[in-house]
């Protein structure tokens, strides 16, 4: 885990950057209104993305609901599990809360943009343009990489770009009209949708910006999703 601490930033994108990079039209509503989030609490959030070894150590501890994910053959260990959907995020995070006696839970998504950025306003943590170097994405490989195979942020996490799309807490919304200005989960409306952020190892460039979102059929389980955790320290 790496400790994040308090501080601000601006959630979204501008027209620029979505003109720029060719973000597809329907889109442009996801992103917009941009606006001020503070987080105002010390937030623990994994280093990497939940691997198939800490998945199997789960279901080996007769958690997980005894769900064994495909690893699509790419392998297991230090790679981050994937096939896994919003329940089976949750039903992780449940058992580590029990196995640990502390208490785990999946980002919400105003803290994922939060920790994704580093500390950057860029279209990525690394600057505004992307490369084979930065990140897995754009089927630049055949599948995941293990988790680290890429340099950290300026916060010390790995992979919050491409490799696997992440599952957060929050409901989907098709814009940022009332979203919360404190790090809170976005639970209200009729929630047939969770949000995924970060991209995959087979999305193109412009779909793994560190303000790029979208929703997901919680039911979900394919190849590139998987998640990471968080704790919460202080607030």
């Amino acid at each position: 885990m790496v400790v994040l601490a308090p501080g601000s930033f601006v959630m979204g994108s501008s027209e620029r950057e979505r003109r720029t990079l060719g973000v597809m039209a329907m889109f442009d509503t996801m992103e917009q209104p941009r606006h001020a989030v503070t987080i105002d609490y010390a937030l623990a959030v994994g280093r990497y993305e939940v691997t198939f070894a800490q998945w199997d150590a789960c279901v080996a501890d007769s958690g997980c609901n005894g769900y064994r994910p495909d690893d699509a053959g790419w392998g297991r260990g230090r790679r981050p599990v994937i096939n896994v959907n919003y329940a089976d995020a949750k039903a992780y995070v449940d058992w580590l809360s029990a196995h640990t006696g502390e208490t785990y839970r999946l980002l919400s998504e105003a803290e994922w943009a939060y920790a994704a950025r580093g500390g950057t306003q860029t279209w990525y943590p690394f600057g505004n343009a992307i490369g084979a170097e930065d990140a897995n994405f754009g089927r630049n490989l055949s599948g995941t990489s293990t988790v680290g195979a890429y340099a950290p942020n300026r916060f010390g996490l790995h992979d919050m770009i491409g490799n696997v799309a992440e599952w957060v807490e929050d409901c989907h919304h098709d814009d940022f009209v009332g979203a919360p200005s404190d790090g809170s989960a976005w639970l209200d409306g009729e929630c047939t949708l969770r949000n995924v952020r970060g991209g995959g190892w087979s999305l193109d460039g412009w779909s793994v910006r560190a303000a790029q979102r979208i929703g997901d059929p919680p039911g979900a389980r394919n190849d590139h999703l998987g998640f990471r955790v968080a704790r919460e320290l202080v607030r």
